[in-house]
């Protein structure tokens, strides 16, 4: 059988992204997926995603991480598939609306390069502030630690990957690792240790939502009027600086939730291919 795929990046994370709305795939065990995402072996990818029919929306976008298993949202991820999604001629516009593991999402490609995904709502209640830390779910779940000295010193992988495989993270699978820098009133600097990746990828979409939310609700950042990005034509939105290059993340504060949450970045075609299996 031949798969045809596109691959893409998003700040560094890249996806291989598969149509198979009309032709069905049989899904592979596990082990073929980790095989497509090894890098010596395989294509080559933080992840792989699967774009399919879905009765409700324009397409259903079901997420493997490297290590082969299906896991929860991806930022980054949905970002590529939206863009993907526009290859596809799926949306008539620049906005789309699919349906993923944590629910419903919107995509809005605001030029070329740039995408914009809606994530899910937080309740504050949902967020868990601890002595060291905060944890909290921006759908996929969050330990976030903020550090006061050199960012670029830290090792990820050693410290995040002990924090990923703490015994009271277990039953949910383990949990994403942030490292989180506070450069100024609006802006951070994050290093994340990926579950399912098990290594520190160049960024993270869903962990840098889950860092600005966590740095807002600890009044370590805040809102400044009429902040724009040049690069980006984005106001009113926290910048974040990954390994893989400048997120924005915005949002609205309503009582005890955020809504309105939307990351935006770069997201890059790289090319496409056939693989026989």
């Amino acid at each position: 059988m031949k798969i045809d795929f596109l691959k893409f990046q998003g700040t560094g994370n890249d996806f291989i992204l598969i149509d198979i709305r009309n032709n069905k795939i049989q899904e592979k065990n596990h082990f073929f997926m980790k095989k497509l995402c090894d890098r010596h072996f395989g294509i080559g990818a933080d992840g792989i995603i699967f774009i399919q029919n879905d009765s409700k929306s324009d397409f259903y976008m079901k997420y493997y991480n490297s290590d082969g298993k299906e896991s929860t949202m991806c930022g980054n991820g949905g970002r590529c598939a939206v863009s993907f999604s526009k290859k596809l001629k799926i949306p008539k516009g620049n906005e789309i609306y699919f349906r993923a593991v944590d629910g419903y999402h919107y995509g809005i490609i605001q030029n070329k390069d740039l995408v914009s995904l809606k994530l899910i709502d937080v309740n504050k209640n949902m967020i868990k502030v601890n002595s060291n830390h905060v944890f909290l779910n921006t759908g996929s779940p969050h330990h976030i630690f903020f550090v006061e000295k050199d960012i670029k010193k830290i090792d990820v992988y050693k410290k995040g990957r002990m924090i990923r495989f703490q015994k009271h993270y277990s039953k949910i699978g383990g949990v994403n690792v942030n490292f989180v820098k506070v450069l100024n009133s609006n802006t951070l600097e994050v290093r994340t240790y990926e579950r399912g990746v098990e290594n520190e990828t160049l960024s993270c979409g869903t962990g840098v939502v889950a860092s600005v939310i966590a740095a807002y609700e600890m009044e370590r950042i805040q809102f400044k009027k009429n902040i724009n990005s040049s690069s980006s034509g984005i106001s009113n939105s926290f910048l974040v600086q990954t390994l893989g290059g400048k997120l924005w993340v915005s949002f609205k504060k309503i009582q005890n939730e955020y809504k309105e949450i939307y990351l935006t970045g770069s997201v890059q075609f790289i090319f496409e291919g056939c693989i026989i299996v």
